[in-house]
Formats: C-alpha cells, structure tokens, sequence
C-alpha cells in the first residue's frame, strides 16, 4: 500500500490554491491523492466534503488576483439578508476591475464593474463589496420593496450589545453620493427611489414590509421605533406606530420567541395597554397575507386615513 503523505496543517480538510501548496511545499505528485478533489483551474478541495460559502469565496477570490466577493455572496457574507429566492449561493459571484478580464469559471458568475476606493471591505480577509456598494449592485435584480428594506438595514442603527460597531453601514447621504459617482450602473434609477423610500429605525425586513403597507394603504407615515415616554431613553418601544393617536405596532418575529425575549416583550406590551394605547402585535402570518388583516383593524382603531 502506498502511503499518502501528510497535509500540512494548514492545509488539511481545507480547499486551498495550487500556489498555497507549492509555498508549503507540498509535491505536484500528492495533490493527485485520492483525498482531494479538482476544484477547477488552480484549486483543490477536500475529496467528498461540501464546502461553506465561505470556504469556497475564500479560494476562490484566491486563485483569482485581482478579484472581490460581489453581490448576492456579499450580502450573504455581511449578513445583510436577501429574499427567499436568492441568497443559495450555488455559484459566487466574483468582480473584477473593467481593465480586467471577467472571471471565467465553473461556479462562479463573473461581473467587470467600476469600483471606487473604499467601496470594498473584508470579511474574515475575504475581500468583500462593503454593504453600501453590494446594495448598489443588487439595485438592478431587487423588486423595489426588497432594495428598499436592504437599504433600511444599511442605515439603521446597530442594536447596542449584539452588533460589532457601533454606526450605521452608510448614512442616506452617503447612498446619494454613492449613487452620484456611478450614474451609470444598471438599476441606478432604482436605487435612487428607493434611497427616497428609506427610513432609519427598521431592525428587519418584515418591519419595513410592515410600515410599506401601511402607507400603500394610504394611512399616515409610522413614526419607528415609537418609545412609549419620548422623553425617557429606558421607556419601552414598538417598532412603529402613530404617537398622535396612541397606537403602536409591533413585529414578532423569530428572536422575539425566547423565553427571556417573551417576558420583556410581554412587559411592554403590558405598560403599552396600561396607558391606554392601542396596541398591535404582528407575525409572519400576517406578512404572509400583506398585511391586510392588520391593516383593516388599524383602521377601525382611532386612525384616520391619509
């Protein structure tokens, strides 16, 4: 029996590039081992496993000098959150500078765009569209709604104690010079509609969904993020509502289902009713349906229409 070699550490059970095994040099011979696997020009995968996003942006961007981790792999990168039908990533989306030629490879959708200094970050040393410019890039593929919501995310502002920063990703100015400097792009026009759609104090897509329908159904803009003492930076909030009619709405949605999560939220609910608020709580169902159902009950509540 021939024996295989060892890996180098680094390299076990990792997809790596041909130029990472040759500076740890490691044989032409043994990358042909049955325990790795052709990964394309340049690269080589752990034989059998399937591989992260990550893993596979990482040696991809690797082998490929020059390139950067580009619209729905970005967004999956920063966590930014995509619509239901993207976001699998079954090929990484890879940009390069025009002056390069696109990348051509299996598995990967190639892009040749104009990029300005700053507009790229990393992520784990994966050189990544930052969440600014990877919003600009979706601008040409996401119904309105969507670049919408993905916008609020980019100006909200982080929730103290579960976020690593402490400002938003951009300010709605900062879109407006970005959007100014590529004129340009397919689906600038859109960007530039939804930039006006924007709101800062969304902390999901289903809360700005939420507040979207409301004014598609013609009642008055919500103010967010709606604390029940404006005055007092400790009083409960709800994601939304209308202080001049004392109602308030609020979005249940998957981090709302713990237990220690629940009793906070049960409290606020609680102080809400006490001092006489109209009070609505929402769910996925009701996103499921548009909303419609929630609307109609806001509606014979103390709102006027717009």
């Amino acid at each position: 029996m021939v024996r295989i070699a060892p890996l180098p550490e680094s390299l076990v059970q990792k997809p790596f590039t041909v130029y990472q095994s040759r500076a740890l040099g490691v044989q032409a011979k043994r990358l042909r081992a049955r325990d790795l696997s052709d990964g394309g020009r340049l690269i080589y995968l752990p034989a059998g496993r399937p591989l992260e996003i990550a893993e596979r942006a990482r040696v991809l961007t690797a082998a490929t000098p020059g390139a950067w981790v580009s619209h729905e792999t970005a967004a999956v990168l920063t966590l930014l959150g995509l619509p239901p039908w993207l976001g699998n990533c079954s090929s990484i989306h890879l940009s390069k500078p025009h002056e390069l030629p696109r990348v051509r490879r299996a598995g990967v959708i190639g892009h040749r765009v104009r990029c300005i200094p700053g507009e790229l970050t990393d992520v784990d040393g994966i050189p990544v569209t930052a969440p600014p410019r990877t919003w600009l890039d979706l601008a040409a593929d996401l119904p309105l709604n969507y670049l919408i919501a993905l916008g609020d995310q980019i100006i909200r502002l982080p929730r103290p104690g579960l976020e690593q920063r402490s400002e938003p990703y951009a300010h709605k100015e900062g879109l407006r010079l970005l959007i100014r400097q590529h004129p340009n792009m397919k689906g600038v026009e859109k960007a530039r509609l939804a930039l006006d759609e924007m709101r800062v104090g969304a902390d999901s897509f289903p809360e700005t969904f939420l507040r979207l329908a409301l004014l598609e159904a013609r009642l008055p803009e919500p103010e967010l993020q709606l604390r029940l003492d404006p005055d007092d930076g400790r009083s409960p909030a709800a994601d939304l509502g209308y202080r001049r009619y004392r109602i308030a709405i609020q979005y249940d949605g998957a981090p709302h289902l713990t237990r220690e999560q629940q009793s906070r939220d049960n409290l606020r609910d609680e102080m809400f009713r006490n001092a006489g608020w109209a009070y609505f709580k929402v769910n996925a169902d009701d996103l499921a349906e548009g909303f419609e159902g929630v609307i109609a009950r806001i509606k014979r509540a103390r709102l006027p229409r717009g």
